[in-house]
């Protein structure tokens, strides 16, 4: 079974968001004058997206299990 993050890096990616939630204030503004919402609205979308994506790869992935397993 092939792995996709091994223990270290999986380490070095929990400091990683842990740092990032240290930092002070809004990393972005999504009430910036002159149309300053815009980027917090592409990168809702891409979260959303990269969520929804994710569900669907891990139940093709449960699936794909359950049909090897028979």
């Amino acid at each position: 079974m092939r792995r996709l993050f091994s223990l270290p890096s999986a380490f070095v990616a929990v400091a990683l968001v842990a740092a990032a939630g240290c930092s002070e204030g809004q990393p972005v503004d999504a009430g910036g004058e002159r149309g300053g919402g815009g980027l917090a609205f592409v990168l809702m979308t891409l979260f959303l997206v990269l969520f929804m994506a994710s569900l669907f790869y891990m139940d093709h992935v449960r699936k794909r299990r359950e049909r090897d397993r028979d």
